[in-house]
Formats: structure tokens, sequence, C-alpha cells
């Protein structure tokens, strides 16, 4: 699942691209939505909450979409090649110079724009919301706490603590905090990983690469996720690589013994 910041950059380009315009093609090629039409609708904007999109339109209506593991929206001049297969779409928005097209979206509704907050009242405070005070920190910090004994990287996942953290920033937190995703939240400064969290998503907010070291250069951006075959960027060890969280919460995990210490599940030897 795609990070938060992902979403917004996504959501920001989307809205840089549509707003403003009327859509000359509205189509869905979704069960749910299969006889929609928007074409003649002017788009008032995209925004984000978390990993929610919300695209605007004329008439109070708004379309929700999620792009989930492996959904996004592409956007080319109009009459443009598409970038994925057609059978991979599942919106169309065209306007005389620009498509917008939705690809392997999964999660998708059309609803009056009065009601997009009842798709994301359950979530904690969006850590890339534009008005984000000490009161969201504070909320979001005391949400972390809030069960002591889960471990870290669960909590760090679950969007009704903060929204907008995925694996990748899951596991960089971890690491940045000095501890293994494994630790109970009750040995992490919860205000601290909030702010960590807040900083790792700002700062990559505008940009397509997502680095946690502060180095874009290809294989130096991250200090553990994915670095099973270059070990830590810190020390240059070899990393744990495990699954943490159950079912489809599920996801393999990146952490070094040495500058992270704590519990780790013992389902595998090193990967080197």
């Amino acid at each position: 699942m795609p990070e938060g910041d992902t979403v917004f950059l996504a959501g920001k380009l989307l809205d840089r691209a549509l707003a403003g315009k009327t859509l000359v093609r509205g189509e869905f090629r979704h069960p749910g939505l299969a006889t929609a039409d928007l074409a003649g609708r002017e788009v008032h904007g995209v925004g984000t909450v978390g990993k929610h999109l919300f695209t605007r339109f004329s008439g109070d209506l708004t379309l929700h979409s999620h792009l989930r593991m492996d959904g996004s929206w592409k956007i080319q001049p109009a009459g443009a090649k598409w970038a994925m297969p057609a059978h991979h779409a599942r919106v169309v928005l065209m306007t005389e110079d620009v498509q917008a097209i939705g690809f392997r979206l999964h999660d998708l509704k059309l609803l009056p724009t009065a009601e997009e907050h009842t798709l994301v009242d359950h979530l904690g405070p969006d850590l890339l919301d534009p008005q984000w005070t000490d009161e969201h920190a504070a909320l979001a910090a005391a949400n972390l706490a809030a069960k002591p004994d889960r471990e870290l990287g669960d909590a760090l996942l679950d969007q009704r603590v903060m929204a907008g953290v995925g694996n990748l920033y899951k596991c960089e937190i971890s690491f940045l905090l000095g501890v293994s995703p494994w630790t109970p939240v009750s040995e992490v400064d919860p205000a601290r990983a909030v702010a960590l969290a807040r900083k790792l998503l700002v700062a990559n907010a505008w940009r397509h690469e997502q680095a946690t070291t502060g180095d874009l250069r290809r294989g130096r951006r991250t200090w553990v996720y994915e670095r099973t075959r270059q070990g830590c960027f810190r020390c240059g060890g070899p990393l744990l690589v495990r699954q943490q969280g159950d079912g489809q919460y599920r996801r393999p995990t990146w952490c070094c013994p040495r500058c992270q210490p704590g519990p780790v599940p013992a389902d595998g030897p090193p990967r080197k």
C-alpha cells in the first residue's frame, strides 16, 4: 500500500491537471459505477486525507478513490496512448487537453461532497494536513500510546492512530527511534515517533523519490527498508527481514539487529 506522501502527490498532480476544467469524458469501468457518466461536470479540485483521494465535481458530487496495493492515476495529454493496458483502467476523466486514467483502482465511490467525512472520520490525524497543529500531534501521540503492549510497527501502520504511514516509513521510523519494529509501544516516546513520521512525509511529499537518509541517490535513500543485499546504511551490517502483522496487513519488515535492539520473531536466519 502506498505511503501517504505518494497519495498526497498524486492528489496535487490531479488537481493541477483537472481543477477548473470541464470533463468531455467521465466514465467508469467498475461494476458498481458502470452506468455513471461525469461528462459535462466541472472539476472543482482534488484533495487527500491520509491515503484517500477525493475528486470533487460540480453538482455537489465527489469521487472517492483508494490506491490500495497496486492502484495508480496516470495523467497524460488528451489522445496520448495510455500508460497501461486498457483492461486495467477503472476511471477515465478527460478534458479537452488532458486525460487522467485511474488504473487498478479497487475502492471507488461516488457520494455527495458534504458526506466525504463519513469515509475518513475513523482516521487519526492526517500527517500531511496543511492545517497541522500541536493539537494534531498530541492526539496522534495519545492514539499511539493508547495500547502500550502493541508492537510499534503494527501501531504505526494503523491509520486510526495517524493517517499516512506505510510499510517503508514504518521500518524507517523504527530505525530512527533505535528500536526493533516489534518493540512494545510503551518503550518508545510516542511524541517523538509522531514528529518523525510527519517530518519524513513532509520532506517527501512533493517528489516521486522517497528518501529518509537525506540522500536521493539510488541505493542510498533508506536506512534499512529493502536493503537486504546492501545491509544497514549506517553500520553496514546484515539486516533481519521478518513478516509483521496479520492477514491483509502482513508486511515484510526490515531492521538492523545492531542498531535496533529489541524483540524480533525467530522465523528465519538473517538475510545477507
